[in-house]
């Protein structure tokens, strides 16, 4: 059989082993379950300030977490980036700085979670703002990846009004462009981006947002969504701007 010894001692080594396995397996999940009412707790603390309307402060607390691998919290830091660049005492270097931030932080949301509807919707967002920077010939391309990820979060979330709004928005945008830029879009592309005015119209009417009722000449409908419109709570300073020109 062996010396007795050496199989006592290969036999407390193994269970001591397992033990110590089973010791890490606990202390692992105990980790992981930590970690994730930790990052929830962060969230609404981040939704609590963004209800609130405090920008500053919640770019503040979600910078904290910048190398998340959250795609929850990187959208939102997303949008927190985006929204402070838009504050009026933002100087316009801060502006671009903070624009490819938002952006960047995006990206990262929609590589840990490409289920996630918000991820695809700020990323859609940011690059759409990264536009104004870059010139016509990268606005006009990305605008196809703009109504992409666009569409992409309204059928993650088909009740989501923000990207169907925005979805409007880009159907408007280039239903309504002059002929001279619609000139120089089909000199750089074969097939430039097109809408119509219906198309934003539908998009317009399930996000409860009338501006293309001006364009189809019907203007008590118009009137109306607009009012409704007005009813949303501005929760950031962009938002304000909008409530304050439907109000002039």
């Amino acid at each position: 059989m062996g010396n007795p010894g050496t199989f006592k001692r290969g036999l407390l080594l193994s269970a001591l082993s397992y033990l110590g396995f089973e010791t890490y397996q606990v202390i692992s999940q105990a980790a992981v379950v930590h970690a994730t009412a930790k990052v929830e707790e962060i969230l609404e603390q981040a939704d609590y300030l963004y209800e609130s309307g405090e920008t500053e402060k919640l770019y503040q607390l979600l910078t904290q977490y910048k190398e998340s691998e959250d795609a929850e919290l990187l959208w939102r830091l997303a949008r927190a980036s985006r929204d402070v660049a838009q504050l009026s005492r933002t100087s316009e270097e801060e502006k671009k700085l903070l624009v490819y931030e938002a952006l960047e932080y995006a990206k990262r949301a929609l590589e840990k979670n490409e289920s996630s509807f918000a991820s695809h919707k700020w990323y859609a967002i940011c690059l759409s703002d990264v536009g104004d920077y870059e010139g016509i010939k990268a606005k006009i391309a990305n605008a196809y990846i703009i109504k992409e990820h666009f569409e992409k979060a309204i059928e993650l979330n088909p009740k989501d009004a923000t990207s169907i709004h925005l979805m409007g928005i880009w159907c408007y945008t280039f239903a309504e462009m002059p002929w001279y830029q619609r000139r120089i879009a089909k000199m750089l592309f074969a097939a430039p981006p097109s809408s119509t005015y219906e198309k934003a119209l539908g998009y317009f009417h399930r996000a409860e947002q009338g501006k293309t009722y001006l364009k189809l000449h019907n203007k008590k409908l118009a009137a109306f969504w607009l009012m409704k419109a007005k009813d949303y709570p501005a929760h950031t300073e962009e938002d304000k701007q909008v409530k304050r020109n439907r109000s002039s």
